[in-house]
């Protein structure tokens, strides 16, 4: 059966372009979601009598490269306290951090899609901050939700271990009337990886939260 009220990019390189309204498109939502699962307690009998459990588990962040139309490029995430902003440039807004995976509503980016003309294209990302790079524990979903069509949903199910960050998906303008969102699910050993991949051209530098 069809569900008309989400769509799946399964396979890399699926793409499906968003439906536009007379309004135009709105406000995007990008949303990570994924699956803290504690590890395993390795303190024995003691500690488990004493309730002491491990500390650990998976931090995600949500993120993204942009390129506007008039050639400027850089970022939006938690680190670096770059969280963008959804009314000025670059139109793109990071709501904010979860450190745990614990909270119902995950991460959150916001796109404007009334700006789409300032938009050439947003490549989002996420990267784990803390933790093993165990993709599979994580059980990440990134669902896109905006108010005049269905959902889509990347699910992160084409595992790297090893590798801590994913490129989830791309959106790209489409002669400045919609934006064309494509499966990606890349792992890169970190942020200048993916950016070369890409054809950014950013400088990175560590940074910290």
């Amino acid at each position: 059966m069809v569900n008309l009220s989400k769509i799946e990019l399964t396979k890399k390189g699926q793409f499906v372009n968003l439906t536009k309204s007379n309004q135009g498109i709105g406000e995007i939502l990008v949303n990570l979601n994924w699956n803290q699962q504690a590890e395993k307690n390795s303190g024995g009998f003691l500690s488990s009598l004493f309730g002491k459990k491990s500390s650990g588990g998976i931090d995600l962040d949500l993120g993204c490269l942009f390129e506007m139309t008039d050639g400027s490029k850089s970022c939006v995430q938690a680190l670096g306290n770059a969280f963008g902003s959804f009314h000025s440039p670059p139109f793109i807004e990071l709501d904010g951090d979860d450190r745990t995976g614990m909270l119902s509503n995950g991460e959150n980016l916001r796109i404007n899609g009334s700006k789409i003309r300032a938009i050439k294209r947003v490549l989002i990302y996420t990267f784990i901050y803390e933790g093993v790079a165990n993709w599979a524990e994580a059980d990440g979903i990134v669902t896109i939700n905006y108010g005049t069509g269905p959902n889509i949903e990347v699910r992160l199910n084409e595992h790297r271990n090893g590798k801590n960050m994913c490129a989830i998906a791309m959106i790209e303008n489409v002669n400045n009337e919609t934006f064309k969102v494509e499966r990606l699910v890349e792992y890169f050993s970190g942020h200048k990886d993916m950016d070369n991949a890409y054809n950014w051209g950013l400088s990175w530098r560590e940074g910290r939260k």
